[in-house]
């Protein structure tokens, strides 16, 4: 049986669901995290290590967001420690992906970027 293609949402009401994903995409973690579970899988301190600035906490809360949304993999192991490995899902990479050509692309302009919010 073929799928049914979903209508595209309006992301520009209120009750619209894309807002939630777009938030948890976008935000200031979730974007670090995606762009660097890109190049490898990860273990919550060495994550952690690579996303510099973000507190335990805010790390748990973007993962399990990101978990819930689809786009991140949790693997727990059944070891003494404990070993949870964390990498993206097929439609996670094909999100990271878009997300990293954004982040090459403020990297590439920042001086721009400056400039402009100078002027403003």
């Amino acid at each position: 049986m073929a799928s049914r293609k979903l209508p595209p949402g309006n992301v520009y009401a209120h009750d619209c669901p894309t807002r939630g994903i777009l938030d948890t995409l976008t935000s200031r973690w979730g974007v670090l995290v995606l762009i660097a579970l890109l190049e490898k899988t990860y273990r919550f301190r060495e994550l952690a290590r690579k996303v510099g600035g973000v507190s335990e906490k805010m790390l748990a809360q973007t993962l399990q967001q990101l978990e819930e949304e689809g786009f991140v993999h949790r693997k727990a192991y059944p070891e003494i420690p404990p070993r949870v490995e964390y990498s993206l899902t097929p439609i996670g990479r094909e999100a990271a992906e878009r997300v990293k050509q954004l982040t090459v692309w403020v990297e590439e302009n920042v001086a721009r970027l400056k400039r402009a919010k100078k002027a403003a």
